[in-house]
């Protein structure tokens, strides 16, 4: 009970007490029916038009997404009627209760396996911006559509009850889609009086809980205050009396957010490649609508901090499939789907905030990329002329090692928690070669599955590392929180020898356990040591192997043409393919196969990943 309430202490003083205070004063005061966001003023909803027919057509590539089918988490698309439910969920095939309770009465979770980003999905409004597209493109219906479905969701979730209305973010990223298609239109100089009553009505939402989205250090701040820069200015222009005051707050608090969340080399708090897109879209968005209504510029320190999450992307981004290693959580957001991109390829989001924030960067245009822009109005960086070899680098902030040779690129994760960490993935190895993921992350999955289905996921079983004693590398302290962050004891910077380039990193868990990992990196193969000790009986080391067949020849892995060979200076007392999932997009997992190699004494384990003869 001792170490459960110090791990509890502990990790409220990692939080920070002036975090945990906003988040449990929020709370309390919504238990008591106390908080001025009870009382906003509610006002009938808008019923349209939102949008008039467009007179501006351009000769550009419409997305198809939301055209025929919904589309869900970038992936799943569903028979959608005209117009949607708003309260199906279908992945449980279930319509849940519609609008009738006060938002602050409805969880996010339910028993039966229920998730409300379910819900939330269909009402992020992408299909608005698609819309508008479309209509852009020469289809008048679509923007007829986008009409009639947004005067059935101001109907079906009226202001401000239902799950709809939960959270802040989720209203934030329904104020971004609704402004950008605005500005798609060029109708945000005069928008429908629907239209600016649907705005004011969620911006109404969003801003007497800004303390709580402060204290969460993650999207949500980034989100919020976006959004209230965005709305804000706008209803500002518009004769809002409260516009300029929510424009104010707004622009100082994202400002604020950047230069805390995102850190110097670019590594931003959640450790995830999705919600870095994330907080780069939105950076990326609001530094558009600055431009589009020729606002002040921001402070310097937020475009400083933009630049260099762009470059982080960049970094961590596979140039031939514009895919990530799949780090950390990812709930299915992508906030600018305007062309057909595949939701894991990063490489738009990249294009554009390097040409916003990097003018003077050079890079490779992929054509989704250019369509990307060309929908923006925003001119491509200058094009590399002779692309040279990506260059090893460390994102110590963020806790990065990224090391190539050849077509080769490896990436080690180690513990550099400033921020709760989401992942229990202390000393991940990804590899990539060729476009291809090699050895994988296992992704998130469902905030809302069962706790011995997410810590597949999310806990040591789910990265490609060792777990000792069948325990998590952290304690769980909840579904979003883990206790006593792991630290980095020891630290090699990527090294370029004549032959090879290696890294390495090394940690020491509360219970003792320490692991120290190095990977070099050749033409042919990569070779990753791993020196263990300090724990009971047992430790498991996991390699998450790429699709295919697997199987043993001898004491080796191999599909028929990759080989994974793992010796070791102590007795192996298992050495096993085990059939395993990973999930790439939020609510979908696919299966893989798992080398897993057990000792039970303390010793160094090496393992040689070949993909040449």
């Amino acid at each position: 009970m001792a170490s459960t309430l110090g791990t509890r202490i502990r990790t409220l003083m990692a939080l920070g007490f002036a975090n945990v205070a906003r988040v449990v004063w929020y709370r309390t005061r919504l238990r008591a029916g106390m908080h001025p966001v009870q009382r906003i003023a509610i006002t009938d909803p808008p019923v349209g038009p939102f949008f008039r027919a467009t007179t501006t057509h351009v000769a550009l590539p419409a997305p198809t997404g939301w055209r025929d089918s919904a589309c869900y988490f970038g992936w799943k698309q569903v028979a959608i009627r005209n117009p949607p439910d708003w309260f199906f969920d279908p992945f449980l095939q279930v319509s849940r209760t519609g609008a009738q309770a006060p938002w602050w009465k409805i969880a996010d979770f339910g028993a039966d396996g229920a998730d409300i980003k379910n819900i939330w999905e269909l009402s992020r409004l992408d299909w608005v911006v698609q819309g508008a597209q479309r209509a852009i493109a020469g289809d008048p219906a679509a923007l007829e559509r986008v009409n009639s479905w947004l005067a059935s969701w101001s109907v079906e979730n009226p202001p401000y009850s239902g799950p709809n209305w939960k959270c802040g973010q989720e209203a934030s990223i329904r104020v971004m889609h609704l402004a950008l298609a605005a500005m798609l239109l060029q109708q945000s100089a005069s928008p429908e009086p629907s239209l600016v009553a649907l705005v004011a009505q969620h911006i109404a939402r969003i801003a007497p809980t800004i303390a709580y989205a402060i204290g969460q250090d993650n999207n949500h701040g980034t989100s919020e205050a976006a959004a209230l820069v965005i709305a804000g200015s706008w209803l500002d222009r518009l004769g809002v009396r409260e516009g300029a005051q929510w424009h104010r707050a707004g622009r100082a608090l994202l400002t604020e957010r950047a230069q805390r969340l995102i850190a110097a080399d670019g590594s931003f708090s959640q450790y995830s490649v999705t919600y870095h897109r994330f907080v780069l879209d939105t950076l990326s968005l609001t530094e558009l609508w600055r431009r589009h209504l020729a606002l002040e510029p921001f402070d310097p320190p937020l475009l400083q901090r933009a630049a260099a999450a762009a470059a982080w992307l960049g970094a961590l981004v596979d140039p031939i499939s514009g895919d990530a290693p799949n780090l950390g959580a990812n709930d299915g957001v992508n906030l600018l789907p305007l062309t057909d991109a595949d939701y894991r390829d990063f490489r738009p989001a990249i294009a554009l905030a390097s040409a916003l924030f990097q003018p003077t960067a050079r890079g490779t245009i992929t054509s989704t990329a250019q369509a990307h822009l060309n929908w923006l109005g925003v001119p491509a960086t200058a094009p590399d002329t002779a692309s040279p070899p990506r260059a090893s680098q460390l994102f110590d902030d963020g806790g990065y090692a990224v090391i190539h040779r050849g077509s080769a690129t490896a990436l080690l994760r180690y513990p550099r928690f400033r921020f709760r960490p989401g992942h229990a993935d202390a000393l991940h190895v990804d590899l990539w070669r060729a476009g291809e993921n090699l050895l994988r992350d296992g992704g998130s999955f469902s905030y809302a599955a069962d706790s011995a289905t997410q810590d597949s996921f999310v806990g040591a079983p789910g990265h490609n590392g060792i777990q000792f004693d069948a325990r998590e590398q952290m304690p769980r302290l909840g579904r979003f929180l883990w206790g006593d962050w792991l630290k980095t004891t020891a630290l090699v910077p990527p090294i370029a020898r004549l032959d090879a380039v290696e890294t390495a990193a090394a940690y020491r868990d509360r219970s003792g356990a320490h692991h120290q990992r190095s990977v070099t990196l050749t033409d042919a193969s990569m070779t990753v040591h791993d020196a263990v000790r300090g724990f009971r009986s047992r430790a498991v080391l996991r390699w998450r192997l790429r699709p295919g067949t697997w199987a043993f020849e001898g004491a080796v892995a191999t599909d028929g043409t990759h080989h994974l060979m793992v010796s070791a200076n102590v007795p192996i007392v298992r050495r096993e393919l085990v059939s395993g999932w990973e999930s790439r997009y939020y609510m979908q997992k696919t299966p893989i196969s798992i080398l897993e190699v057990e000792i039970a004494a303390p010793g160094e384990l090496v393992s040689e990943y070949r993909w040449s003869a």
